[in-house]
């Protein structure tokens, strides 16, 4: 390390210790990055261990996705073990393999031992087989067998995300016996809102809320003062119905159970709002056709990630422009038809998307199910048919008057209509469709109602306009 004046390092702390890092808009402060960026350049450690490390696990995180790729992982090391391991869940993907793959396995292992189980498994999850196991076998032996039982459970479900540290007692112990062996015992977990009742063959029986506990007189039996648990959490359900769980029942924590009703792990309201956010993060991606894209990703990885779907939207454009070819004569005897057709495609275009973007968000939900879909369909359908008139009006007009012609008017007017319920009914059938036969809704939707859209309109508009004035 550097040594660095006292004077050197009083210039270079924050303004006291207790500073916030971020700015008034939310992103951390330009000056607290400069002072990193030159403790990482000296070697400060002394400045790092004592303005950096002392931050919440969050904070680390953004100060990690906020500086230099050049200086990641060299803070990591400068940091050595007052580096907060936790704080790799709180950065992208990316980021997050960037950092795990340069620090050796043996530093891995002695960080993971300290970090929560839904933590580790966070961690251990992005690293390659080889690694994974050689890690593992450093730890203790239950520590091995909680990870290993957590990582066999499918990437996002409800087993990956659970925390396999709890608190759980027979149900003819004392409030008594429960309250001593809470104070007594070093391995339990640092927080927790309930205890879990099992029998002996670890089969979920019920919970106890601390409230309750501590509401109640030490001689009393458990079983005198558990509630069933009625929301038991299988551990391969998919985490987004675990969180809509979550949602609907007000849950802090609820209990993960496996196939045979054996506790096996306790799911908390902070993973779940993870979850939450994850979820509504990938649904609006997929939308956009940009896949697991990350905003750290290099050039070609971003490349790489919106191809596919910017193939398949050329595929469909050279479709509606197939529709176009079918009336080229028109289009030359009439330039206004050229000027005009934009607007009604691009108008189909918006309210598909905005049709589309409320049905894949309440599939993705489960407030649009086969009870009420006839009902939602009706109302878009109603919206397309009303927007489609008040849209007709002004558009009619706008054309008649630029081109002296109001019979076009009528044309551009009867086109906006027919295409503004197509977008609308193409907005909620398909992604309904899509979800029926299994595909993601959020993946495919945009591309086919954008193709629904473009071919109707320019079919209706161009179609009409040859049949009305006979060109």
């Amino acid at each position: 390390m550097t040594e660095t004046g006292d004077d050197d390092r009083i210039r270079r702390r924050p303004d006291d210790e207790g500073a916030d890092i971020y700015d008034e808009d939310g992103n951390v402060r330009s000056d607290f990055l400069a002072l990193v960026g030159a403790a990482i350049a000296d070697r400060d450690t002394i400045f790092l261990r004592q303005n950096v490390a002392r931050l919440h696990e969050s904070e680390i995180g953004d100060l990690l996705e906020s500086i230099q790729p050049d200086q990641r992982l060299a803070l990591v090391r400068l940091l050595g073990d007052d580096f907060d391991m936790t704080a790799l869940t709180e950065v992208d993907e990316t980021i997050r393999r960037e950092i795990v793959d340069q620090i050796p396995n043996e530093q891995i292992a002695a960080a993971i031992g300290d970090l929560d189980s839904d933590d580790a498994v966070y961690i251990l999850e992005d690293l390659d087989q080889e690694d994974r196991e050689e890690i593992l076998a450093q730890l203790p032996f239950t520590e091995r067998v909680r990870l290993r039982r957590a990582l066999d459970y499918p990437e996002s479900s409800a087993g990956r995300r659970m925390q396999t540290e709890f608190v759980a007692v027979p149900p003819f112990w004392t409030v008594g016996q429960t309250i001593d062996y809470m104070r007594e015992e070093e391995d339990l977990p640092y927080s927790f809102t309930q205890i879990f009742v099992i029998d002996p063959t670890f089969k979920l029986l019920g919970a106890v809320d601390l409230d309750q506990i501590l509401r109640t007189k030490r001689q009393t039996k458990i079983e005198a003062i558990m509630r069933e648990t009625t929301h038991p959490i299988p551990a391969e359900m998919d985490q987004e119905e675990a969180a809509q769980l979550f949602e609907q029942y007000d849950l802090l924590s609820a209990a993960v159970v496996d196939e045979n009703d054996r506790l096996v792990g306790v799911l908390t309201i902070d993973d779940v709002v993870d979850v939450i956010h994850e979820e509504a993060d990938e649904d609006i991606k997929r939308l956009g056709g940009v896949g697991d894209e990350e905003l750290s990703d290099n050039v070609i990885s971003t490349v790489r990630s919106r191809f596919l779907w910017l193939m398949i939207n050329l595929g469909t454009a050279m479709l509606s422009a197939s529709v176009i070819g079918l009336f080229d004569a028109s289009i030359e005897k009439m330039i206004a038809l050229a000027v005009l057709m934009p607007i009604v495609a691009s108008m189909g275009g918006n309210a598909g998307t905005q049709t589309m973007t409320v049905t894949v968000r309440a599939l993705a939900t489960r407030d649009l199910d086969i009870y009420n879909a006839g009902r939602i369909i009706r109302r878009e359908a109603g919206v397309g048919v009303l927007n489609g008139i008040v849209f007709a009006s002004i558009m009619g007009t706008i054309a008649g008057t630029w081109f002296h012609d109001y019979q076009l008017g009528m044309v551009i007017g009867a086109a906006m209509i027919i295409n503004l319920v197509a977008a609308a009914l193409a907005g909620i059938l398909l992604p309904l469709l899509l979800d029926k036969v299994g595909a993601d809704p959020a993946i495919a939707s945009s591309v086919f109602v954008t193709t629904v859209t473009d071919c109707t309109g320019f079919f209706a508009f161009l179609g009409i306009a040859t049949w009305w004035f006979g060109i």
